[in-house]
């Protein structure tokens, strides 16, 4: 037997794997900066964490926050607060 029929499942293999990259390129990147952007939301929950000491209000610094924010941006902020508020 020849090594042919290895190099021919190799790039076949490879075009799968270039069919599938176009495919999800779209969904691929809408989850990049979704986790992109609920890391900023992370790291501005950790800061508030801090400040909101002084004035007396308190968010959780969790996935769960960080995604709401990474999601809606300042207006979950928002949401958060007034969630927080209404359930005291």
């Amino acid at each position: 037997m020849s090594p042919m029929p290895g190099y021919v499942a190799w790039c076949l293999a490879g075009l799968l794997l270039c069919a599938a990259l176009l495919l999800l390129r779209r969904p691929a990147a809408w989850l990049i900066r979704l986790a992109l952007r609920s890391s900023v939301g992370l790291a501005a929950l950790a800061l508030f964490a801090q400040a909101g000491r002084l004035i007396g209000i308190s968010l959780g610094v969790n996935l769960v926050n960080a995604l709401v924010l990474g999601l809606l941006g300042p207006p979950g902020f928002g949401l958060l607060l007034m969630l927080q508020w209404v359930l005291r």
